[in-house]
């Protein structure tokens, strides 16, 4: 599991190793190396998505490593609450950016391996932090370096990291 502390609560995200393999493995990749420390969600759309993971503050671009092959026909949707990755119009464009559904989007789906349908690759779920993922939605939105929908305080992921989860066999239930 991966915690995103941002200064509006926690939110944890299951990635789907099975069946994006080459996106939860990048995305996890750049959790690791402390990529995501410090970013913002730079994009906030109510209705639609926040995302997150190219910029720093002040809307300054962060370098990324090399683009990742679209997985977007892996059978996984853009529902609420789903995360995937971000890209430009080439579809094996995406690298560190990523957005998490705040509605069922289902129009940014795979339907097809052409331009129009490759679709934006689904790779993990909120499986926590509702709540802050709510209040980000929410937040006022503004115009800022040549970007729409910038909020207008920063939303900031203060650290990502890997969650240890403890093992079930070592817990005691008949405590």
């Amino acid at each position: 599991m991966i915690v995103l502390q941002t200064n509006f609560g926690d939110i944890s995200l299951e990635l789907n190793h099975e069946k994006a393999p080459k996106t939860a493995a990048n995305f996890e990749k750049y959790v690791k190396e402390g990529f995501y420390d410090g970013v913002i969600f730079h994009r906030v759309i109510d209705g639609f998505m926040i995302q997150g993971g190219g910029f720093e503050p002040g809307m300054i671009s962060k370098e990324t490593a090399e683009s990742i092959e679209n997985e977007a026909d892996n059978g996984l949707s853009n529902t609420k609450y789903s995360l995937a990755m971000a890209r430009t119009m080439d579809p094996h464009s995406a690298s560190a950016q990523f957005f998490i559904n705040v509605s069922d989007n289902t129009f940014l789906d795979h339907t097809a391996k052409t331009m129009e349908g490759w679709g934006y690759t689904v790779f993990a779920e909120v499986v926590d932090g509702f709540d802050a993922v709510d209040k980000i939605k929410a937040v006022t939105t503004t115009f800022r370096a040549g970007h729409q929908d910038v909020p207008t305080e920063d939303v900031i992921i203060k650290s990502a990291s890997i969650a240890d989860l403890p093992d079930l066999e070592e817990i005691d239930v008949d405590k």
